[in-house]
């Protein structure tokens, strides 16, 4: 093969490539504003265990510690920025005790897992496109944080 039919070739793969991944991108977009809707069925598909059957609507976690440990995750990997960390320092002074050490859902959280009011466990530090949904699961977090101020 000539170095310009080479060239030719690897333009058009590039080229694939690029819209493979913007498609994917607008899809995983699409599948998350699904999730929040009240007319669709809600449910995620498994992208790198992002657990099957959960919708952005119901990525609320079920307990007090596991919120502040998630935020704790979520600041640590760089997925919140430092104005997270008031709200997970006031959510540890509500822990028996003010210590997080007891608290088996703040050790999950920081683990980066999100035991959910209905039992579920969704694991949070994957990569690839996950890293997109953590972001977005983040801030949910955030704002249940919050909330529970």
């Amino acid at each position: 093969m000539t170095k310009r039919r080479f060239r030719i070739v690897a333009k058009g793969l590039l080229i694939v490539a690029s819209l493979y991944l913007s498609t994917s991108h607008a899809q995983l977009g699409n599948l998350l504003n699904q999730g929040g809707n009240s007319g669709s069925s809600g449910g995620l598909p498994n992208l790198g265990g992002l657990g099957k059957g959960l919708s952005v609507q119901s990525l609320t976690s079920g307990s007090t510690g596991n919120v502040a440990g998630v935020l704790e995750f979520c600041i640590k990997n760089n997925y919140l920025g430092g104005g997270a960390t008031s709200v997970k320092d006031a959510l540890i002074g509500k822990l028996a005790g003010g210590s997080p050490s007891s608290d088996s859902g703040y050790a999950d959280g920081s683990k980066g897992i999100l035991n959910s009011g209905d039992g579920q466990r969704l694991d949070l530090s994957g990569g690839g496109l996950q890293k997109q949904v953590t972001k977005q699961i983040c801030d949910k977090i955030l704002a249940q944080g919050k909330s529970m101020l």
